[in-house]
């Protein structure tokens, strides 16, 4: 989780990088709060945007103060806490068409809370409520996911499927019927991930592109210009980069301006 504090002192246009997880934007702003440009249309106030959510822009207009959680989900975690959460892949919509009700009373306890640990209290307890009033995923789905995760997208789904002791036909739908996607791609999306999170703290492109799997520097660049039509340059500098590294609860104190568990 990550929440944001801060009065905008100019308009905000951020590109949002692709990442391993389904995230929600719980809008607790003062005013028009941010919008979510896609490639579908404009989405205002709290959002869930799904795995690979194309073109997604956030903005926000000068001089408001700008408050917003943002929740990062596995996959496995999001179909069991999200309705119709492998519905959302490549899409962002509003966080009432996923939880109805629950999302005004969620975004009304947040919004009367006096901290960000008692916001961050109040996300887990939501959640947790959810994901236990829920039958749980397939243990094999759930442990495809994590193996993908720990090698960070470097292996073959036949491989994957015989060490999970499933035929690579049964895996790729079994997997993308309740992760959302299929094993092949969620391994080109974990590796991407990787590789730009290496590119973001200052490696070099060729080195990066060695060691995240690729088979040379110009695979690298058309994997980073498919899942976010821009150059590794770019891809580098991207604020988005930088608010993944810390989680709740954390052992060193945030920046003044964004608090982060």
């Amino acid at each position: 989780m990550a929440g944001f504090d801060q009065r905008v002192p100019a308009l905000v246009d951020i590109g949002m990088v692709a990442h391993p997880s389904v995230t929600l934007f719980v809008d607790l702003s003062e005013g028009a709060g941010p919008v979510y440009d896609t490639a579908g249309g404009r989405v205002h106030g709290s959002v869930v945007a799904g795995l690979i959510p194309g073109s997604l822009r956030v903005s926000g207009p000068a001089a408001e103060r700008c408050r917003c959680l943002q929740i990062r989900l596995s996959p496995v975690v999001a179909a069991a806490v999200l309705d119709e959460s492998t519905e959302l892949v490549g899409t962002v919509v509003p966080l009432t068409d996923v939880w109805g009700r629950d999302a005004a009373r969620t975004e009304n306890r947040m919004r009367a809370a006096t901290s960000w640990d008692e916001r961050f209290t109040i996300a887990a307890d939501v959640l947790g409520r959810r994901l236990n009033a829920r039958p749980p995923l397939d243990p094999v789905v759930t442990a495809a996911w994590g193996r993908i995760q720990a090698v960070r997208g470097q292996l073959r789904v036949d491989d994957l499927a015989h060490e999970l002791g499933w035929s690579r036909k049964r895996l790729w739908s079994r997997f993308r019927s309740q992760a959302g996607l299929t094993p092949k791609h969620a391994a080109r999306l974990v590796r991407f991930d990787h590789a730009a999170h290496l590119l973001a703290a200052g490696g070099a492109a060729a080195r990066v592109a060695a060691v995240s799997g690729y088979a040379d520097q110009s695979h690298l660049h058309r994997e980073i210009r498919a899942f976010t039509g821009a150059t590794p340059t770019a891809l580098a500098a991207a604020p988005w980069l930088g608010f993944d590294d810390i989680a709740w609860p954390a052992s060193s104190a945030p920046p003044p301006s964004r608090e982060s568990r």
